[in-house]
């Protein structure tokens, strides 16, 4: 039986504290183990309802993927190009819901923007997962601007033919 579609839509300010409190479990769950204790409590603040607002009101773009009226899963992309926010809820991961949220997400920027390389720093337990999607690491684990260790990474895509660069 194929998985259900993700119903995926474009956050409005008022998504923030939905956002919020899903990615903020997740960060727990997932990233804050790997993290010293002041990265982790620095991601976390910058995780909260008021600051993600800004950040939509300010024009970054959140794509909410929906299971009925459930959020399942969260892709924030800064510039058309650096995904800053990828998260699918425990129980919904490795059933395909993070990659038709990615690829809605892709689509966007290049439908926006052209764009046909994007970048992300990805903790320790995502990289498989950006690995599947299609990215590449182009440098070893480090300590990013924001203090959490993280791999950079980077997905081009092919240019068709017929068209150019």
């Amino acid at each position: 039986m194929p998985e259900p579609v993700l119903r995926i839509r474009l956050a409005q300010p008022d998504d923030a504290r939905i956002i919020g409190v899903l990615i903020r479990r997740l960060a727990r769950r997932w990233i804050l183990p790997d993290q010293t204790f002041e990265a982790g409590q620095a991601l976390l603040a910058r995780l909260s309802a008021r600051t993600l607002r800004e950040k939509i009101a300010g024009g970054q773009r959140f794509h909410l993927g929906y299971l009925g009226d459930r959020l399942v899963g969260v892709s924030a992309m800064r510039d058309d190009c650096h995904l800053v926010q990828f998260f699918v809820g425990t129980q919904y991961q490795g059933r395909g819901f993070a990659r038709q949220l990615w690829t809605r997400t892709m689509q966007d920027a290049l439908r926006r923007a052209g764009t046909r390389r994007f970048t992300l720093n990805a903790t320790r337990c995502a990289v498989p997962v950006y690995r599947h999607l299609g990215f590449r690491a182009t440098g070893p684990e480090r300590l990013s601007p924001s203090g959490l260790m993280t791999t950079p990474m980077r997905l081009v895509l092919p240019v068709r033919a017929g068209k150019s660069a």
